[in-house]
């Protein structure tokens, strides 16, 4: 059993790799790939979090792992939101919609209140019309019949 002493050495990547270039060099059955070192670094974490300096190399790793999947997620939930705002705007084009139409459905009964006043009036002063000149004609036909049976006396 080994035992090591002293600080825990980090884990390093870049380390590791030339750790096995190194190995498959050594082994002439092992055929090696054309070294490519890392070029694509991987997207800082969000500027919300900072890494501690006590904690290893996976740690890090493992956390970041963790935080961008979060952060992807609270993405998605943005997304979501984005969806939601546009159904509040339609909403509210709607209520602009319906608004118009319910002042234009105001209008339109009080000019039916005012034309049902108009012939009420006018249905009104006709049927007193009609009754002065029957009781003209009634007049008139008692006069003439009263005439007449004078007449006839």
């Amino acid at each position: 059993m080994r035992v090591q002493t002293g600080a825990v050495k980090h884990f390093d990547a870049n380390r590791l790799e030339g750790e096995v270039r190194d190995a498959v060099q050594h082994h002439p059955h092992i055929q090696a790939l054309e070294f490519a070192p890392r070029t694509t670094l991987a997207p800082p974490v969000p500027d919300y979090v900072s890494h501690r300096d006590d904690v290893s190399e996976i740690g890090k790793l493992s956390a970041e792992a963790i935080v961008k999947e979060y952060e992807e997620t609270a993405k998605e939930i943005e997304t979501m939101g984005d969806v939601v705002r546009e159904m509040v705007q339609r909403c509210e084009q709607l209520t602009a919609s319906a608004s118009a139409m319910l002042k234009d459905i105001k209008t339109t009964a009080a000019r039916y209140r005012k034309e049902g006043k108009r012939m009420f009036t006018e249905i009104e002063s006709c049927s007193s019309a009609t009754d002065e000149v029957r009781r003209l004609c009634e007049t008139f036909r008692d006069k003439l019949a009263a005439r007449e049976s004078e007449a006839s006396k």
